[in-house]
């Protein structure tokens, strides 16, 4: 009987030494800081659409992204139901201004095109779209995404084109099932029409980006922390920073990848409703100011070269509309910082 004890506590002792040393290890791999004495750039993404829905004044608060902030990195969208209302009518007008304002300042832009863009729900088909077959839709895009492209490679600031938004993400966004096929024919088609580098997109948290990372030497990876989702509410990601950093390597020791990119950076609250149903409390709740700068210090441990900030439109809304401008100063202050 004392022998059975004895191998008893022996196992409770191996078990509460292994669980001890994978907290020290987890612990270990939160502190690990792979942007130390590192250079790294800042850009963000604006959404001109979800300024509207903020009430905004989209052109102003696109005016002082670029002066007040003075952002020199950004990524902009082609939101299909925006350039072709009507079939075969392009309008291409109000992303000619976002452009060329960028364009005046010296500002570099990647471009996203194609049906799946940022900001939900996704993909933002025009109405005409819905009578037509999903054969239709397809060479439908493909005629959109060449006009597109067209159009658009006058502007010298476009860096690069990203063709859709995170499209191997299944479980976000209202959208057609992927066809990896078609995504395929739409990069053929890119290629065909440009020379400037391909991105694609992947959820940091939800994908082992090995799907992009074939088919494009570029990855942009979105770092959200603070999420929300209809199966457990509230959710928060307790991954260290060098959850990214491993899955780079491995992928790169897979794949002809060359180089990632954080293309969203959280920073903005995530719920179950739009922004502008959610009570300014429980907002600064959600995405509290000491939220913002821990997300920011966080994925700057991360230490790859450039991070795209997710939420300028919201930091602008809470300056104009509620005057709250500590997340504004913070990111304008981070920017100056590392210009």
């Amino acid at each position: 009987m004392f022998k059975r004890l004895k191998k008893v506590k022996r196992k409770a002792l191996i078990m509460l030494i292994l669980i001890l040393a994978f907290f020290i290890f987890v612990l270990y791999l939160y502190n690990l800081d792979f942007g130390k004495n590192k250079e790294i750039q800042y850009g963000a993404t604006f959404s001109h659409k979800y300024a509207k829905e903020l009430g905004l004044d989209w052109q102003e608060a696109y005016v002082n992204v670029l002066d007040d902030l003075r952002i020199k990195k950004l990524r902009l969208m082609a939101y299909w139901d925006e350039l072709e209302m009507a079939q075969g009518q392009y309008t291409y007008q109000e992303l000619d201004w976002l452009l060329a304002m960028a364009e005046q300042r010296q500002v570099e832009v990647i471009l996203v095109i194609g049906r799946r863009q940022p900001r939900w729900p996704e993909c933002h088909d025009p109405v005409w779209l819905d009578q037509s077959t999903t054969s239709e839709q397809q060479q439908a895009e493909l005629v959109m995404i060449k006009s597109a492209i067209k159009h658009f490679q006058d502007f010298d600031n476009i860096i690069a084109w990203q063709v859709d938004n995170e499209p191997f993400l299944k479980v976000f966004g209202i959208c057609p099932e992927f066809d990896k096929d078609f995504y395929q024919e739409k990069i053929a088609l890119v290629q065909s029409l440009d020379e400037r580098p391909i991105i694609i997109t992947e959820s940091g948290e939800l994908s082992i980006w090995a799907g992009a990372a074939k088919i494009s030497p570029i990855i942009g990876t979105s770092v959200y922390r603070s999420t929300w989702n209809p199966v457990y509410g509230k959710f928060f990601y307790p991954l260290p920073p060098a959850f990214y950093v491993i899955k780079e390597k491995l992928v790169k020791m897979i794949s002809p990848l060359e180089e990632v990119f954080v293309s969203e950076l959280q920073l903005e609250p995530w719920s179950d409703r739009s922004i502008v149903n959610i009570p300014i409390a429980e907002q600064l709740q959600l995405m509290s100011i000491e939220k913002f700068k821990d997300n920011l210090v966080y994925t700057r441990k991360i230490g790859f070269d450039s991070i795209y900030l997710w939420g300028v439109e919201w930091w602008y809304y809470l300056k104009v509309s509620h005057g709250i401008t500590d997340y504004w100063d913070t990111a304008k202050e981070l920017i100056k910082e590392n210009s």
